[in-house]
């Protein structure tokens, strides 16, 4: 499994903090797991029962009303795989499967095609927010 790390973490956070007050969602309290792809098929088995890899699995664990507590599981293998794929730097990749994560409790979906088109198109303002905060 490829090592995760941030040389920009607090950034990172404060847009995630940035992304919930634009979306109107009021965060309690949010976790990041990354791991690899057999640990996040596990998840996705036993707690979805689907039984195929994916990039990403959140969980609205919110027990107040209007404050969101989240986990998001991320496997790097797949981001790292993603990012080949698409022809994108990792770091972009693995930051808008973070946004992707907690875009999803702030209510969007990912469906359908105008879903996935919507999500698709917040992920990237996100990522450019970000971009635009290292220049």
């Amino acid at each position: 499994m490829l090592p995760v790390s941030f040389t920009q973490r607090t950034l990172v956070k404060d847009v995630i903090r940035d992304l919930f007050k634009k979306e109107k969602t009021r965060l309690e309290t949010l976790q990041y797991i990354f791991c690899s792809d057999e640990y996040l098929l596990e998840i996705n088995k036993q707690h979805l029962q689907h039984n195929y890899y994916t990039d990403i699995i959140t969980f609205d664990l919110s027990d107040k009303p209007n404050a969101v507590t989240g986990e998001i599981y991320i496997s790097v293998d797949r981001v790292k795989d993603n990012a080949q794929t698409y022809k994108v730097p990792l770091k972009h990749e693995l930051l808008r499967v973070i946004f992707h994560g907690a875009l999803h409790l702030c209510g969007y979906k990912d469906k359908s095609e105008k879903d996935q088109a919507l999500m698709r198109k917040a992920e990237d303002k996100y990522l450019q927010y970000y971009l635009s905060k290292i220049k």
